[in-house]
């Protein structure tokens, strides 16, 4: 017997469904196909249109995105930035926009390296003059190949270029192509505050002043005021606290307008912005305007600079280096002077006649003064900009004795017990 709920389920053919039937379930197919279609079609369209954009962006930070380098080893509370390498063929600007110039352009520019075009040659290798197609004049740094300062140079260098003030030199761009690294600034008619303080060969450079006596008294305060005030961006107005460590006449370039430059930044070093001082046991720098507790500790802040900018000034109203050529006894012996005529009252006895001009003597006074403040122990320094207040007043403290190195303790970190 059935059961009268049970359910009968009949299959039947499409040839027994009525003809209008089949064409409604038919219909009905279709337009669910064409709407899977149409979105199958449309995932597809994005995912394509997106694939390309977000390959490039991956590309464009894989080359270009600078990285922090943690400076290890008998350094702290410093650091340095660098960037991955790159090789482009032809002049481009990097992420910085610092332009990249291509190796055959810089060749053009400084007629192959050639000897007549060679300025002279530091711690990062030779530079030359050379001329850009449009006219502009340019100095080239060519990394040495056996250079140990090139290297870091060329990353701060390029980290440097961000900074933008009127008396730091600017990098007009670099060139990195195979084994070759240059550096390209603009070029500085006027080479350098110490060609200018202790003569040079004016035939290299028919435009220069033929040394200091050439120079009015407003350009000695301009040189003076500007080297000041470019120490004083670095160390606190600056996107990096920096310190130069290495802050001598050599390294003060000169502009057409005699503009004070500040230039060489290889031995430079960023600091936190909570940090105040560092430590090393690799010693750079020039002895000299190095202060004490650098050269017998390793340790340096922004008071090392101060203490070199007080060795400059010394040098500037003198008209004598700090270590003269032919040195063979006393070599800090302009410091000991200098303190020694300021304690008798006679300062103006310190002064080369070739920086006085017409009522400059209680400038040149005040000069002598902060020169002697910029150089007491470490923690007596002033800062840089109190040192710009200072140039500008009337008032000054009364300084301390100098500090300097006695005859028979080290000269370097190397003769350190550590």
């Amino acid at each position: 017997m059935s059961c009268p709920h049970q359910k009968i389920q009949v299959r039947l053919s499409m040839y027994c469904i009525p003809k209008s039937n089949q064409n409604k379930v038919l219909g009905n197919h279709l337009q669910n196909i064409s709407i899977i279609c149409g979105v199958v079609g449309l995932v597809i369209i994005l995912i394509f249109s997106c694939l390309p954009r977000n390959f490039r962006g991956y590309r464009v930070r894989r080359e270009v995105q600078p990285r922090d380098v943690e400076v290890s080893g008998d350094i702290t509370g410093d650091r340095e930035l660098e960037k991955p390498e790159q090789i482009v063929p032809s002049d481009s600007e990097d992420i910085d926009s610092v332009k990249q110039f291509s190796l055959v352009s810089v060749m053009a520019a400084t007629n192959n390296f050639s000897d007549e075009n060679k300025l002279g040659k530091g711690g990062f290798g030779p530079v030359y003059k050379g001329i850009l197609p449009g006219g502009q004049e340019i100095a080239v740094k060519r990394l040495s190949r056996d250079s140990t300062q090139g290297p870091e140079q060329f990353n701060n260098e390029r980290l440097i270029a961000k900074q933008q003030h009127r008396n730091l030199v600017r990098l007009l761009g670099y060139c990195m192509e195979g084994e070759e690294k240059m550096l390209i600034y603009e070029f500085m008619p006027n080479r350098s505050l110490e060609d200018v303080l202790f003569g040079f060969n004016t035939s290299l450079f028919p435009s220069s002043p033929a040394g200091r006596k050439m120079l009015d008294w407003n350009t000695w305060c301009k040189i003076i005021e500007g080297i000041a005030q470019g120490l004083d961006y670095l160390h606190r107005h600056s996107i990096l606290n920096m310190v130069h460590r290495d802050l001598k006449a050599s390294n003060i370039l000169l502009d057409h307008d005699m503009n004070p430059k500040i230039s060489d930044f290889g031995t430079a070093r960023i600091f936190e912005r909570n940090a105040s001082e560092a430590h090393t046991r690799k010693l750079v720098g020039t002895f000299g305007y190095m202060p004490p507790e650098y050269v017998l500790g390793g340790a340096y802040s922004e008071k090392t600079d101060v203490y070199s900018f007080g060795v400059l000034l010394l040098e500037i109203v003198s008209g004598q280096r700090i270590i003269p050529p032919d040195s063979k006894g006393d070599n800090l012996s302009l410091i000991r002077n200098a303190w020694k005529l300021w304690g008798e009252g006679n300062s103006l006895k310190l002064v080369d006649p070739a920086v006085v001009g017409p009522h400059s003597t209680t400038q040149i006074l005040k000069w002598i003064r902060v020169a002697l403040l910029c150089i007491q122990k470490h923690e007596e320094r002033p800062t840089m900009s109190e040192v710009c207040s200072m140039l500008n007043r009337t008032e000054l403290p009364k300084p301390n004795p100098p500090a300097i190195l006695r005859s028979d303790e080290p000269r370097s970190c190397s003769d350190l017990q550590v």
